[in-house]
């Protein structure tokens, strides 16, 4: 079972392509949501503010896969899928890649367009540290206090994440743990009749 995707640790600082005059600045930032899009967006625009072209594309989810790619006015296909192509070619999601176009005066045709676009993506996502991440299941856990100790241990044995907790008469875990040890934690809660636990969407 897969449970593990890749994305990049941070942004990255620009990259410059020049070709005829034209200027190509490529972006790579890592993304959560379409606000986050949306977010990197605007600041770019507001950034470049003698740019004709502000061309995308983006994957979001590790199992669910969304997506999209813009070309911001550019011919059908010049722009926002060669970029969304290197995006699949260096296997990354919950990416957003942005290429600023100055445009020098000379028209590129698509195919010189094609290339621009999809060179400035490239040399965009070589620039970012790429990190693996595992795809995570969250459990709520529900005990009362003598359970406590016994708890934890089972928390430290199966190596989960503690999201969050409370600690009262009624003590309370949130924990999170790798897709494929999913069952296995299932069966050492089923074997506790005195606490309680629940999968959280």
């Amino acid at each position: 079972m897969k449970d593990t995707y890749r994305t990049i640790a941070a942004s990255t600082i620009p990259v410059l392509f020049k070709e005829k005059q034209s200027k190509f600045l490529g972006y790579a930032f890592p993304v959560a949501t379409e606000a986050d899009v949306k977010m990197h967006l605007e600041r770019l625009r507001k950034e470049h503010v003698g740019a004709v072209h502000f061309c995308y594309a983006y994957q979001l989810g590790a199992e669910t896969i969304q997506y999209r790619a813009n070309d911001d006015g550019e011919p059908s296909n010049s722009a926002g899928m060669p970029i969304y192509g290197q995006l699949l070619s260096f296997d990354l999601t919950n990416v957003l890649v942005v290429v600023v176009r100055y445009y020098g005066g000379i028209k590129l045709g698509v195919g010189g367009l094609i290339a621009a676009y999809r060179t400035t993506a490239q040399l965009a996502l070589e620039t970012a540290r790429i990190e693996e991440r595992t795809i995570d299941v969250q459990f709520k856990i529900s005990f009362d206090y003598p359970m406590l100790n016994k708890v934890m241990r089972l928390v430290k044995e199966q190596q989960l994440s503690i999201i969050h907790q409370s600690h009262a008469l009624q003590c309370e875990l949130i924990v999170a743990t790798r897709k494929k040890n999913v069952e296995k934690l299932q069966g050492a809660l089923a074997a506790w009749h005195e606490i309680l636990w629940e999968l959280i969407d």
